[in-house]
């Protein structure tokens, strides 16, 4: 099979048969074909689309280029959820073990992060102790003892998605929807999942700036699982303002803490149990999304989802003091408050200036290598359609020094439109797609 003749079959709209979508995925596995030949394609696929039938051949191979996880030893369904990323975005430490308290087998492999903060194994590593290095079988055995595990994914999966995704990130080819679909299904997939909760953001401090991109992207992934008989819901929710008030990595492990301890509501929460109950019906724990939605609510008034996160920390060597001494998480060296020098509404929140002032502080990565600050972040105590005092605090923001915090404000004071107009509220949740 020659590469250059299905680079130019896709660069004149021709759908490509599995045969050639085989060899494709096989040539970026095996390197047998140079980057600019991939590149190429990749270009000729983002320009032309694939079809519904593409698209899952193409997910297909690429979640057969390594190792399937064999999950078959854990009784029940296993349901996963995955995140296009945003602000704030804190749903797993929330709904991983309140879903695990109610007997939903939860084995949850996460990545680091790049950008305004680090992933989900970043912001549990801020725990003193905690541990996401934990070999496959004994996740199993965990999720079978103690019904959650939360750990790192291996290296020998979906390689191909690893060497596509970095050469998307440098050709132009992030933004086409059957590479976005393939590149997040053929992970879960691989990762041994039965069925999949998406959270799809939308708005500013997302990759997909409006509602109509985000519910095609949606409905791309969900066709694509319907092909390779996955039950996969997707949630578009917003993302034009922080999802949580706190922005850093044991800032926000703090925030789901408070949430289970029934402490704090808000838009992080709503979200939180939104997708939960989604997964509890895949999971067949629920009949429906209002019996699993109060199963939810029920384990955050009685504990047992706090519970559930002790236990988690404990059995991976963390610390699990931390749920009731903040003080044993690390502890930032500088400090500044950001107040408001005139009175209002918070009209508006540039989500992504706030992701940048959050990447400032130190709490996410510039670069695959860069150190992370866990202590570093942003607590906003204001949101939109809040009134605002001169000289309430907008903001309290944390970093290793005072000149950071002082940039990283400025950034922040910038990013948040205060007006004597209140603004109209906005959906939280703008589509659930089944």
């Amino acid at each position: 099979m020659n590469f250059a003749d299905i680079i130019i079959k896709k660069k004149n709209n021709c759908e490509l048969t599995k045969e050639e979508i085989e060899y494709f995925v096989d040539s970026v596995v095996k390197k047998t074909v140079p980057d600019y030949q991939i590149s190429a394609l990749l270009m000729a696929i983002a320009i032309n689309s694939m079809s519904d039938r593409e698209t899952a051949e193409l997910t297909k191979a690429m979640t057969c280029s390594g190792n399937v996880l064999d999950l078959s030893d854990i009784k029940g369904i296993k349901t996963d959820k995955h995140s296009t990323g945003g602000v704030g975005d804190t749903t797993t430490l929330v709904l991983a073990p309140l879903t695990a308290s109610l007997g939903l087998p939860v084995i949850k492999m996460s990545g680091r992060g790049l950008g305004h903060t680090g992933g989900t194994l970043d912001k549990l590593e801020s725990i003193p102790g905690f541990s996401v290095s934990i070999p496959i079988d004994r996740a199993i055995e965990q999720v079978n003892k103690k019904g959650i595990v939360i750990m790192g994914q291996t290296e020998d999966l979906d390689p191909a998605d690893k060497y596509l995704y970095a050469l998307r990130d440098v050709t132009g080819t992030v933004e086409s929807l059957p590479l976005i679909a393939s590149s997040i299904m053929s992970k879960k997939l691989a990762a041994g999942a039965d069925a999949i909760v998406l959270d799809v953001k939308t708005g500013k401090g997302a990759f997909m700036k409006n509602v109509e991109d985000a519910v095609r992207l949606a409905d791309t992934m969900i066709r694509t699982a319907k092909a390779m008989d996955r039950k996969v819901t997707a949630l578009v929710t917003d993302m034009n303002e922080p999802l949580g008030l706190n922005i850093g990595n044991s800032l926000e492990v703090i925030e789901a803490i408070e949430i289970l301890k029934n402490r704090r509501e808000g838009r992080l929460k709503e979200v939180s149990l939104a997708l939960g109950a989604e997964m509890l019906v895949l999971g067949r724990i629920a009949e429906n999304t209002e019996e699993a939605m109060a199963l939810l609510e029920r384990n955050i008034a009685n504990g047992k989802g706090l519970e559930k996160l002790g236990e988690l920390i404990e059995i991976q060597g963390g610390d699990p003091k931390v749920i009731n001494d903040y003080s044993l998480f690390p502890q930032p060296k500088a400090e500044y408050e950001l107040e408001a020098e005139e009175e209002g509404y918070v009209y508006s929140i540039n989500c992504y200036d706030i992701g940048r002032a959050s990447l400032n502080t130190g709490a996410g990565r510039a670069a695959k290598e860069s150190p992370i600050d866990y202590s570093a972040g942003i607590i906003m105590h204001k949101k939109v359609g809040d009134t605002v005092k001169k000289g309430d605090v907008i903001a309290e923001v944390f970093s290793a020094n005072i000149e950071k915090c002082i940039v990283s404000a400025e950034i922040i004071k910038n990013a948040v439109v205060i007006s004597s107009e209140r603004p109209e509220k906005r959906k939280l949740i703008y589509e659930v797609l089944r």
